[in-house]
C-alpha cells in the first residue's frame, strides 16, 4: 500500500525521484508508518470498548473478543520493534548512503516507530489487566450463584429433616392439639427454622 501511494505521487512530484534510492525508500517508510497510526488509534479505541463492557456489560462472547485484541496488540509489537530498529540505524548513519539531511528525516520516522511501539508495549499492559479483570468478574459472579445455592440447600436441610421425621411409619411424640393441628405445628416449625436461619445468615452478611 506504501509503495503503491508512493508510485502514485512520482508523477506530480519530480523531487521524489530526484532525491535519489534513500530519498524514495524514505518515502515509501515513512508512507508505512503513516498508515500505522490509524490502527493504533483503532486499537486502543478497541480496547477503551472492552474496559468499560468488563465492568458495564460483561457477556460470554467478551473473553474472545479480549484473545482477539490480545493478538492484535502482539501482533502490533512484532512490526514496530523490528522496524524501529532497522530505522535507528539508518538515523544514526551507519551506511555510508545516509546523507545527513536523510539522517533527520529517518530520525522522524523513527519517533514515530518509538511512540508505537512505546504505545504496542502500553497496550499489552492493559489487554493483560482487562483480561485479569473480566476473569474476576466471572470469578465473582460464580461466587454469588454458589452462595444462593449454598443458602438455598442449607435452609432445606433442616425442612427435610423434619418431613422425614414425621413421614415415617412409626409413632412419634404427638404435639398438643388433634392430628390435624400436627400439621401446622409441623408447619410453624419449619417456617421458624427458615426465619431464624435467614435471620443469622443476614446477621453474618451471608444474604
Amino acid at each position: 500500500l506504501a509503495i503503491a501511494e508512493v508510485l502514485e505521487h512520482c508523477p506530480r512530484n519530480s523531487r521524489i525521484m530526484a532525491d535519489g534510492p534513500v530519498g524514495l525508500f524514505h518515502r515509501i517508510v515513512d508512507a508505512m508508518v503513516d498508515h500505522y497510526r490509524p490502527e493504533v488509534d483503532k486499537l486502543e479505541d478497541s480496547l477503551d470498548r472492552l474496559e468499560e463492557a468488563v465492568f458495564v456489560n460483561p457477556t460470554p462472547s467478551l473473553a474472545r473478543d479480549i484473545l482477539d485484541q490480545k493478538r492484535d496488540v502482539s501482533s502490533l509489537r512484532r512490526v514496530t520493534t523490528p522496524q524501529r530498529d532497522v530505522i535507528a540505524r539508518l538515523a544514526r548513519r551507519e551506511f555510508v548512503d545516509i546523507s545527513d539531511e536523510m539522517a533527520f528525516r529517518f530520525r522522524d520516522v523513527h519517533d514515530h516507530l518509538v511512540r508505537m511501539s512505546d504505545d504496542a508495549l502500553l497496550f499489552q499492559d492493559r489487554i493483560t489487566g482487562i483480561l485479569d479483570a473480566h476473569l474476576s468478574n466471572v470469578s465473582n459472579r460464580l461466587n454469588e450463584v454458589m452462595k444462593v445455592l449454598t443458602v438455598v440447600s442449607t435452609i432445606f436441610m433442616p425442612l427435610t429433616l423434619l418431613t422425614g421425621l414425621y413421614g415415617m411409619n412409626v409413632d412419634l411424640p404427638h404435639l398438643p392439639g388433634g392430628a390435624a393441628a400436627q400439621f401446622w405445628w409441623l408447619l410453624g416449625f419449619m417456617l421458624a427454622a427458615v426465619v431464624l436461619m435467614l435471620a443469622v445468615f443476614r446477621r453474618k452478611g451471608w444474604v
